[in-house]
């Protein structure tokens, strides 16, 4: 017979009213507790992976086929044009 022994760490996170209510009422329709709630949502989050970083660039003015590089004068006004051609 083996046992195995799991050794939770007791963590303090604080949220606004409101999410905590809305979690509780989730955890107590699935019939498990507020920390296992946690404890799934976090884990589906892990496995998701890394979030997705933000390009710093802007991907209408880097686009080369609309732009081929040059931001032209006029864009905030033909701006449709440009992304759509003559409308």
């Amino acid at each position: 017979m083996y046992y195995v022994y799991i050794i939770m760490e007791r963590t303090t996170v604080v949220l606004p009213p409101r999410l905590k209510d809305l979690a509780q009422a989730r955890a107590h329709s699935a019939g498990i507790s507020f920390g296992e709630f946690v404890r799934r949502a976090i884990e589906r989050a892990i496995a998701d992976g890394p979030p997705r970083r933000r390009s710093r660039r802007d991907p209408l003015l880097d686009d080369d086929a609309v732009f081929d590089g040059k931001v032209p004068k006029d864009l905030s006004i033909r701006h449709d044009d440009y992304l759509y051609g003559d409308l």
